[in-house]
């Protein structure tokens, strides 16, 4: 019986993954992460939550719209200092870093602000990537210092 069992349990836990990926505003005391999960390998698509961080202030895990893509892409852009907006397809959500809060917009703000990157797959791993503006203004502050 046992050597049905176990095999078993592998299979079920093999198919499941957790991949986070984190914008670090703030080495690792203020970020913004997206998580993707996949709780078990019969799941067609990814369960999606959104963490915000402003240690020590406040912490806090906010549930996203699944998508049944592998293909996951959600923008991030910054219409001011400590807020931030997210696009996930045809949604978009609103952070605020000082709260934690989450809130989702009924319709597209008219302008989101500037774009600061994206969490999607690249090169086969899911992560945050810079918009190429803005990694060459952080780039030249870097040498203006």
């Amino acid at each position: 019986m046992m050597r049905f069992v176990l095999p078993l349990l592998v299979l079920l836990v093999s198919g499941c993954a957790k991949e986070p990926a984190a914008y670090h505003i703030a080495g690792s005391e203020i970020a913004i992460t997206v998580e993707r999960i996949k709780p078990y390998f019969w799941s067609s698509g990814w369960e999606l939550d959104l963490i915000v961080r402003q240690h020590p202030n406040c912490q806090r895990r906010h549930h996203m719209k699944p998508t049944k893509s592998d293909k996951l892409k959600v923008e991030v852009y910054t219409p001011q200092r400590g807020v931030f907006i997210l696009r996930q397809a045809k949604r978009w959500y609103v952070t605020d870093l000082r709260t934690c809060a989450m809130e989702t917009f009924q319709d597209p703000p008219p302008e989101p602000g500037e774009r600061v990157g994206a969490f999607t797959v690249k090169d086969g791993e899911f992560k945050f990537v810079p918009s190429q503006d803005r990694a060459a203004t952080d780039n030249g502050a870097a040498e203006a210092e």
